[in-house]
């Protein structure tokens, strides 16, 4: 602020990527690994009859050892030898319906800076301006169709949260402004793929304090009422590939198309108190940047608890460089550099 004009334009251009993300979301739908071929795929049968194993002959004594009469027994019987590679190593797991189930098959983007998480950043940007930027947010499972055992099926989940900027460097850490947002996700997973369909709202604010210290700016009122379409690909557990669609039915000073992809890497297991470390990066797109945004990088320590419904907690460093994340804000260009704690879902 500080004399400098509120709002300029954000300075970063991706045309590559944005090429590059419509036509990997494009190849990942139509692909032989995309949904509709996975939902085509049925498990082999547990019991094959032209694999029945052929029958021995097991010949019984007439008496035995203490004189006992053997003729109860078939002289003769006929007893099916069953080798251990015929019989199934593991019975299927049948599909059940789960009301409010543990973990998630979706997990939000590490790097992002738009989904609803438990986090706070202290960072500096290039004007020299300090602020503290949290997110506080829950997430929880509606219901699920899908094997009780592991991560696969189709799940309906519901989150929300805030996004709230303070100005560190006022005595009373004035609010700069705030973000609201929930989501409504379809997930769904299966082996190394996952998906999500679903829609979310966001509406921004400025701060009351801010407002009251800078008379001379005109709030506005941005909003977005979108659908989104995302696609996850885990080349391994730990390293996790992705991009995310997605367009506003309605909206005010937003445009309709934003484009996400990026990649987590770090740990999926549970690591105990030692920890393992993670890396993180998020592109953004907006349209009413003219297709420039941001990119968000984190790197650092990261824990994961047991069971499924805990979540990774994180910490490190934080670079950010583009339009604001405050989208009350979202023409101003900001360059941040500074440290978090996340706790993502």
């Amino acid at each position: 602020m500080n004399g400098q004009p509120l709002f300029r334009r954000a300075r970063i251009r991706f045309p590559i990527a944005l090429g590059t993300s419509v036509l990997l979301l494009t190849t990942l739908c139509s692909s032989p690994f995309g949904l509709p071929t996975l939902l085509a795929q049925s498990p082999p049968p547990l019991y094959d009859p032209s694999r029945q194993a052929p029958l021995v002959e097991a010949t019984f004594p007439e008496r035995d050892r203490d004189g006992m009469d053997s003729s109860v027994f078939a002289e003769n019987a006929s007893v099916p030898a069953v080798p251990p590679s015929v019989l199934p190593s593991q019975p299927a797991t049948e599909w059940s319906w789960k009301f409010l189930p543990q973990g998630f098959l979706y997990h939000t983007y590490w790097a992002s800076t738009a989904e609803p998480r438990l986090s706070t950043r202290a960072v500096s940007d290039s004007g020299g301006h300090n602020s503290l930027d949290s997110q506080i947010g829950g997430r929880f499972g509606i219901v699920r169709f899908g094997n009780p055992n592991a991560d696969e099926g189709f799940q309906l989940d519901l989150l929300g949260g805030a996004n709230l900027r303070q100005n560190t460097d006022t005595d009373d850490w004035d609010m700069t402004g705030t973000d609201y947002r929930y989501d409504i996700p379809l997930t769904y997973r299966r082996g190394p793929h996952a998906w999500k369909f679903g829609f979310y709202h966001v509406s921004s604010h400025m701060g009351d304090e801010f407002l009251k210290f800078h008379p001379s700016v005109s709030r506005i009122d941005y909003f977005r009422n979108s659908f989104y379409l995302g696609y996850s690909y885990y080349v391994v557990p730990e390293f996790r590939l992705y991009g995310e669609i997605d367009y506003a039915v309605r909206s005010d000073f937003a445009e309709p198309l934003h484009l996400q992809v990026g990649f987590d890497w770090g740990p999926v297991r549970p690591t105990g108190v030692q920890g393992a470390p993670f890396l993180a990066v998020n592109g953004h797109l907006r349209e009413e940047l003219d297709y420039s945004g941001n990119v968000s990088i984190q790197a650092g320590w990261a824990w994961k608890g047991e069971g499924r419904t805990a979540g990774t907690l994180r910490t490190g460093l934080h670079y950010y460089n583009g339009g604001s994340p405050q989208y009350s804000f979202y023409r101003e260009n900001e360059q941040q550099i500074g440290c978090g704690l996340w706790y993502d879902f």
